[in-house]
């Protein structure tokens, strides 16, 4: 008998690596049987099981698909390799070395053949179960009704078919590549080839099974180069600087490609027949290779290259023009943008018109609050608990109050499980007790009381508000306020509710500020898993890692668990083919709170299209600021084809068709039942009222515009009437995005107001302001619209603008006497807004102290009117400012010029200001008119009042000082207007620098 070469191992080894592959099988199966057990418990909570099930389903159906069909094939032939091997080998050193191996193999060949081709399977199917949604796709995809220009496929046949075809492709090299090496080795082990020894080194069985392995290579890459016909309207043309295939891809690498996937079925042909039949050795099949090889370097790429080089590039506009067009064509089509409405705007007027002062469409729906810089106030002044929190950016929405529609600042009071104290950061207190927040609360976006505070008219903690710089009334009711789904939620932010008797409340619900006591309460919806039975418990107990859920008595019969409670998460676990919106926002609806996400299908593979980085494109300054970054893909389709709704209070998620017409949310719904997506007629009209444009669809949409708005081929080659998106106004150095800006206005050839996202835009390279561009709903459908300036307009875009403003010396020292080392001054969104043919700028100014606990309030506005340098004030509101802009206005149409910046700045540091140029040399000044004294005095006064409230650090008496000192250099101003022959001898003193408040 012959002795294994190698030792045999132990009873005790083999029962030791027994236990130990055991005990790991079943931790990992029991790992994935407690997960796949809890989603299951999940989907059924929120009724969408039918994901559940569909995408467990598609990954086993591919994981054994692929794993068995790849395991299937290399183990065939392994197993063919080593029945066709030799029965004689001739006696070598080389058979020599072999034999121990043989001696290895033979006995358990089965066994090895067996192990190799489960481990090759197991690594297919992992790799194959990814690709569910790309097989979904392609079993339910249908038409687009576009056919691509080139071949007149349906473009469906590129979303929906190739993907998978070119997976399927890829996986057959891969299987035949493995089958080759691993035949190789079986027949070199076993002596069908050798190297060594007399005679051939290759036995009949051997070569024609290689040979046959090789052919059906060489099939492949033929089918290869028919799928990559296809592909090429797809791949970027470098001449074009654009995707799709130019001129020489279509005139020259095309034909190349047909000619080689000829060849290749020839070379495979010649490989078999010359191989076996005719020659019986490898020398024509390896020339057949090489030749292969040479024609695909010739043909495919040295042919391409010398049309590209000699025929394009010497008349690239000429020759790529018809392809220019195919890629501008396709992007407008794919990105939803060939339908946008452009309109001239001459913005010709530079003078601020009268009836700036009378409008009712525009001026008193400008928004002042910035959702940014508002978070901090709405914390401080709403939040009443240190646990409370806003996020750090707000959202903007509108509603209808007194049946008047305005746009809010919206913000819903969460828990921030981060900032419970230690006392309170224990595992009962943070999942049972502290299980929710409460309330919406909302300001006019257009309104400031007590110097400089939001308006809040809602999200209340007791019956009628307490402040007397809030409603005392909901103006925007909710009849169930709690919030246990919020964007503050983290993963491991699970509550645990519902109690054994009705009348023991444990969670805290709010403080009462009428008595200063606090209100518990019990969770009562129907959102959550049952968690009452031990088996649950302990499912549970072993998913969290956490033994209180088997222990602790505030879990009992009537317990349970709500989690995945992000409003965002919720929608990507329930529909994880949607792309979401980073910024999903709050509205009452029906008398709930309901969280709105955007949702996007997306495409890679639409022919001719633009592909486009989501992350890069939609990465502004707001980005990780309270709104999510998008992930890195590579998209040029993209469709917002959905709208999903969170309830704050239960979890109930529904998703409902927004654009009927999208193909790709068709194949989505089929694949799930044909029912996971709610139909379009299904939306409640109280919700729609609520649906506002997306800001990441609208980014995509802005940034493609830039340059898809050429539409003639020639112009859009050159470049030269391409757009930029402007840098953040206040801090053009950094390289951020001036990000969009709901507003609800009403812009030139809009029949009344809308509530619409805008973005100014300005020529590549310049910062003059080229376009504005806003997106909008108009009877439930999406309207984009671009208002044109001129070529060579002289309005200035808005960096310019706010440093125009920021830079004049009259607004210069009174935003120096706002700032100082101990307060800074914070501006607001930039608002462009076209009126009476010309451009009006808004910009409010924040002030925040530097002390602890301080808050941004709103205490001037930035007005410019014109090309952002002529007409500009810093006044109180909007309504003073109105008024000096439309007085400069008066004034240069009775032929006087205004000085930059309107009004002559009050006097600094006491220095008298040079005579005025209209009085003779040596004239004396006469002395001080009474009005101009008082005006003095007054001055005087509240600037000892600013230094008084400095010193107190009462940043509200701070707030009202400030807005009297305004009010009373305006009113030097004016007494100064009544004083003209020469210069006042009593100067009001130095404006002092703020050492505190803010």
């Amino acid at each position: 008998m012959r002795s294994s070469p190698l030792p045999r191992m132990s009873r005790r080894g083999r029962v030791t690596i027994g236990v130990l592959v055991g005990v790991f099988l079943l931790f990992t199966l029991l790992g994935w049987g407690v997960q796949a057990w809890t989603d299951w418990l999940w989907f059924d909570e929120v009724r969408y099981t039918q994901v559940f099930t569909g995408v467990l389903l598609t990954r086993l159906l591919l994981f054994l698909a692929v794993g068995l069909g790849l395991a299937a094939f290399v183990g065939g032939n392994l197993w063919l390799a080593y029945r066709l091997r030799p029965k004689l080998r001739p006696h070598s050193l080389e058979q020599a070395t072999l034999e121990r191996y043989r001696m290895l193999l033979t006995p358990r060949i089965g066994t090895w053949i067996s192990l190799t081709a489960v481990v090759l399977g197991l690594f297919a199917g992992l790799s194959a179960q990814g690709r569910w949604s790309q097989w979904l796709l392609f079993r339910n995809g249908g038409d687009f009704g576009v056919k691509d220009p080139e071949f007149g496929i349906d473009v469906g046949f590129y979303v929906f078919q190739l993907p998978f075809w070119r997976y399927l492709l890829g996986v057959g090299f891969t299987a035949v590549v493995l089958a080759l090496i691993g035949a190789l080795a079986v027949h070199y082990i076993f002596g069908g080839v050798r190297l060594q020894g007399v005679g051939d080194r290759m036995t009949g069985a051997a070569r024609a099974h290689l040979s046959t392995l090789v052919a059906v290579f060489v099939l492949l890459k033929a089918v290869a180069y028919v799928l990559d016909r296809r592909a090429m309207l797809l791949e970027y043309n470098e001449g074009a600087k654009l995707y799709g295939a130019g001129y020489a891809d279509v005139n020259a690498l095309l034909p190349a490609k047909e000619i080689l996937a000829y060849i290749s079925v020839v070379v495979a042909i010649a490989i078999i027949v010359f191989s076996n039949a005719v020659m019986r050795n490898l020398v024509w099949p390896g020339i057949s290779l090489a030749l292969l090889g040479v024609s695909a370097v010739a043909i495919g790429g040295i042919y391409p290259w010398a049309v590209q080089t000699f025929e394009v590039k010497p008349s690239a506009r000429d020759k790529e023009a018809p392809y220019i067009q195919r890629s501008i064509d396709a992007t407008r089509n794919a990105f939803d943008i060939s339908e946008v409405q452009t309109e001239g705007y001459a913005a010709s007027n530079l003078v601020p018109p009268a009836s700036l002062a009378t409008d009712t469409s525009v001026v008193p729906n400008v928004r002042l609050l910035d959702p940014q810089l508002v978070s901090e106030t709405y914390t401080q002044l709403q939040q009443v608990r240190g646990f409370y929190d806003f996020g750090p950016k707000l959202d903007i929405d509108r509603y209808s109050v007194e049946n008047k529609t305005s746009d809010y600042v919206v913000g819903v009071r969460e828990i921030n499980y981060g900032e419970l104290t230690d006392q309170q950061n224990n595992w009962i207190n943070r999942h049972t007790v502290y299980t929710h927040g409460y309330g919406l609360v909302a300001a006019p976006a257009n309104q400031v009381v007590c110097g400089g505070q939001p308006y809040f008219v809602s999200g209340f903690l007791g019956e009628k508000a307490q402040e007397a710089c809030s409603s005392q009334a909901e103006q925007i009711p909710a009849s169930q306020p709690r919030i246990y789904y919020g964007e503050r939620m983290q993963p491991d932010d699970y509550a645990i509710v519902g109690q054994t008797s009705p009348d023991k409340d444990v969670e805290f619900d709010r403080p009462t500020p009428t008595t200063g006591g606090e209100q518990y309460y019990t969770y009562t919806g129907e959102g959550g898993v049952e968690i009452g039975s031990f088996t649950r418990r302990l499912l549970y107990s072993i998913k969290e890692q956490e033994t209180n859920f088997l222990l602790s008595e505030a879990v009992n019969d009537n317990s349970k668990l709500l989690y995945v409670r992000n409003p965002r998460d919720r929608v990507e676990k329930v529909a994880p083919f949607l792309t979401l919106d980073g910024d999903p926002y709050p509205a009452v609806v029906g008398g709930k709170v309901q969280w709105i996400i955007d949702g996007y299908t997306t495409a890679a593979t639409y022919p001719y299209a633009e592909r486009i980085n989501l992350q890069q494109e939609t990465t502004d300054e707001l980005t990780n600021r309270g709104t999510f970054q998008l992930a890195r893909e590579n998209v040029n389709y993209m469709r917002n084809s959905v709208k999903a709704t969170v309830d704050a209070y239960d979890g109930t998620v529904r998703l409902y068709e927004f654009d009927d017409a999208d193909p790709v949310l068709k194949a989505w719904n089929k694949a799930f039942g044909g029912d996971l997506v709610l139909p379009k007629s299904a939306i409640p009209a109280d919700l729609a009222a609520h649906f506002r444009y997306p800001a990441d669809m609208f980014k995509v949409q802005r940034n493609l515009l830039t340059k898809f708005h050429v539409t003639n081929p020639g112009d859009f080659y050159s470049g030269q009437d391409f757009w930029q998106v402007p840098n953040v106004p206040d801090a053009p150095d950094s390289g951020q995005k001036q990000p969009p800006y709901y507003l609800f206005t009403q812009f030139p050839n809009q029949d009344a107001p809308r509530f619409q996202l805008t973005s100014a835009v300005t020529p590549n390279g310049r910062q003059n302001l080229a376009a504005l561009i806003s997106g909008s709903y108009v009877d439930g459908r999406p309207k984009l619209e671009v208002l044109e300036l001129p070529d060579q307009t002289r309005i200035s875009g808005p960096v310019q603008v706010h440093q125009q403003m920021t830079n004049n010396a009259t607004i210069r020292t009174e935003l120096n006497l706002l700032s100082s080392n101990q307060a800074q001054v914070q501006y607001g969104n930039l608002l462009s807004l076209p009126f009476g043919n010309g451009m009006l700028y808004v910009e409010p100014v924040y002030v925040k102290s530097n002390q602890q606990d301080a808050y941004p309030l709103l205490q001037k506005v930035l007005l410019s009117y014109g090309d952002g340098g002529s007409y500009v004030v810093l006044a109180n509101n909007v309504t003073d400012g109105i008024k000096q802009l439309v007085e400069q206005g008066k004034r240069a149409g009775q032929g006087t010029t205004p000085p930059p910046g309107g009004e002559t700045p009050p006097p600094s540091g006491g220095t008298p200001p040079s005579p005025s140029p209209t009085a003779s040399p040596g004239a004396s000044s006469p002395p001080p008119s009474a009005d101009l004294a008082a005006a003095t005095q007054r001055v005087q006064a509240a600037i000892a009042e600013v230094k008084a409230a400095q010193a107190s650090g009462d940043f509200e008496r701070y707030g009202r000082a400030l807005k009297a000192l305004d009010e009373a250099i305006t009113a030097f101003q004016q007494a100064q207007q009544g004083n003209p022959a020469g210069t006042p001898s009593g100067n009001p003193p130095a404006t002092p620098t703020p050492s505190g408040g803010g």
